[in-house]
């Protein structure tokens, strides 16, 4: 990524805005604005780089941190910037963004929270997922499952980048491999074999 390039978000969505003031601890409880059929769109110098879907946003402030929920469900899809393809989806049944004034910005995900990398054809699925946009992970501490073309992995805790792309599972256990064979190979078992030897 060039740090000089600029990147646009372009926002569609139906919006009411709730802005009423409330006191003390009960304003914390209430959105500020709500928004529905949220559709956001990130580009880096006009090629996409990132796509989030949701039904609902919910947003919320107090004097340290603002935070949107997304309760009704969460879709993103990243984009390769080199080619334009889809990478990476990321869906989950709820998710929060969580926006600190000083600190680091996360999103969370919650419920059944699917990562799939289009490209290597591989999947993980998790209870609970965070995301840090700053550093580009993701991560989790919870249990694990992870499909891939050379087989099922499970476990507690995983750390990727963003994409999915180098995912480490921190403690795995019970996994297992696929092994391929050529249904083809021909095998001879010369210590029970009657007859002539095939030449090689």
């Amino acid at each position: 990524m060039i740090a000089t390039a600029s990147a646009v978000a372009f926002v569609v969505y139906s919006c009411n805005d709730n802005t009423t003031v409330e006191d003390g601890a009960e304003a914390e409880l209430k959105p500020i604005q709500t928004v529905d059929n949220m559709f956001v769109v990130q580009t880096l110098n006009g090629d996409l780089q990132l796509r989030m879907e949701a039904d609902r946003m919910e947003r919320y402030q107090n004097d340290s941190t603002s935070w949107e929920l997304f309760p009704d469900g969460f879709a993103a899809y990243m984009y390769q910037v080199e080619t334009g393809k889809l990478e990476t989806t990321i869906f989950a049944d709820q998710a929060k963004h969580v926006k600190p004034k000083s600190g680091d910005e996360i999103w969370q995900a919650f419920g059944n929270v699917r990562v799939r990398n289009e490209i290597n054809d591989e999947t993980m699925e998790t209870d609970t997922l965070y995301w840090d946009r700053e550093k580009e992970t993701i991560f989790t501490d919870c249990y694990v499952k992870m499909y891939s073309n050379d087989g099922f992995m499970q476990g507690y805790g995983m750390i990727s980048d963003q994409r999915a792309d180098n995912t480490i599972i921190r403690k795995p256990f019970d996994s297992y491999g696929v092994v391929v064979q050529d249904s083809t190979a021909v095998i001879i078992d010369t210590a029970n074999f009657i007859g002539p030897l095939l030449k090689k």
